[in-house]
């Protein structure tokens, strides 16, 4: 593929640490470890892929620049959010640049037409995101890891906790791709009401006019939405400019109130309910060392996406460290890989028999702290929850 301005080329990440990390033991490896990062730096989305990889390369700077003590090169390069460059670009890495693992795709479309490839090649790849239901259940692979969290689990806590609000009437929205048809089957695995609508829209539409008229005419007790980066924040303007807010209350997943979100959206989200398994305020030293090393680095609060990302690293450096700094042996590697001995800022983590996440997951409220808004945990909704797909995984 033809490279252009947003091609990034390869970075040698021994970048000076920012803050403390755990120490890795004393290894011995001939070669730099080479991670690809395929993830949206242009175009709509970019503000996820940029999270991620910011996240991931803080916890690589963190660890002064080696992932389980061995030096690390990583790959970085733009998918543009088009399926054809990240398939081409997968295939360039595998067999040009001879990378040991894949990271960084944000959507599922892309993860399902990159991962496959990845993994009959006998490489790993780390999901810091998109976790497609086919590739936690039918199609889940011995080298395919997912630390950010299956694509319905989210869905399925709003669901749990828009039923516990006895909200008995509630209109459904996602795009039109894999994780949209995962989050609302997430969602209404655990609604117990009427669903009074179910839309599923353009994959970045930006114009909600239409679907917003047809959502009041259905009246419905509130508004349930999947709708994440550009999408989200187009889609709750117009929905506050409608005078919608006031009468019908909108709830989401994290992906709908992320921190880019939120910066873009200000005060009209303020009150909404989302349901996210981190967030910045998680009581444990992990993630207050995160918090504040992302700001001093990037000058930014980090969102979901970014927490994701430096737990990626934090996986691939636990990982790696175990094994020595030899990824020769794969069983070894993978099995390493299984038992996720890292300090997750989420607190309590570890991997289903699928290899996705078994995690708490949360509420929280937009609200404004200070002059910003930003999100804060309400309550826990889920304790170690496990997604539905693992009993079709036969791993």
């Amino acid at each position: 593929m033809k490279k252009n301005k947003h091609l990034l080329p390869m970075l040698m990440a021994g970048a000076m640490a920012l803050g403390a990390g755990f120490a890795s033991p004393t290894v011995q490896a001939a070669e730099p470890v080479k991670i690809g990062m395929i993830t949206t730096l242009s175009g709509g989305g970019a503000s996820l892929g940029i999270d991620i990889r910011d996240g991931f390369m803080l916890g690589l700077k963190m660890k002064d620049g080696k992932l389980g003590g061995v030096e690390t090169q990583v790959i970085e390069v733009d998918d543009a959010r088009k399926v054809e460059n990240a398939k081409q670009i997968a295939t360039r890495m595998i067999k040009q640049d001879d990378v040991d693992i894949v990271t960084g795709i944000v959507w599922s479309n892309l993860a399902m037409a990159v991962v496959p490839s990845v993994t009959r090649a006998g490489k790993f790849y780390i999901s810091p995101n998109a976790g497609p239901s086919a590739l936690a259940g039918k199609k889940c692979h011995e080298n395919y890891f997912n630390v950010a969290w299956q694509n319905d689990n989210l869905h399925e806590a709003a669901g749990q906790y828009v039923t516990d609000k006895g909200l008995k009437n509630v209109y459904l929205m996602a795009p039109n791709y894999p994780a949209g048809k995962d989050a609302i089957a997430g969602f209404k695995r655990f609604y117990k009401g009427n669903v009074a609508g179910e839309v599923y829209t353009k994959l970045g539409q930006v114009d909600y006019a239409a679907e917003l008229a047809n959502l009041r005419a259905a009246k419905p007790d509130a508004v349930y939405f999947f709708l994440p980066g550009g999408m989200g924040i187009n889609f709750v303007k117009q929905y506050s400019q409608a005078g919608l807010g006031a009468d019908t209350p909108l709830f989401g997943p994290a992906f709908s109130f992320d921190e880019g979100i939120l910066k873009a959206v200000g005060d009209a989200a303020i009150g909404v309910y989302n349901t996210s398994q981190w967030n910045k305020d998680i009581d444990n030293s992990a993630n207050a060392s995160f918090v504040k090393a992302f700001k001093e680095a990037y000058g930014r609060n980090p969102s979901l996406y970014a927490s994701q990302g430096y737990d990626a690293a934090l996986l691939i450096d636990s990982a790696i460290a175990s094994v020595g700094g030899d990824l020769s042996d794969g069983d070894k590697f993978r099995n390493a890989l299984r038992k996720a001995e890292f300090e997750s800022v989420r607190g309590n983590f570890k991997f289903g028999s699928n290899q996705h996440p078994v995690q708490d997951i949360y509420v929280r409220i937009v609200h404004k702290d200070g002059d910003t808004v930003t999100n804060k945990i309400v309550s826990k909704v889920f304790t170690a929850h496990q997604d539905a797909y693992a009993t079709e995984c036969k791993l």
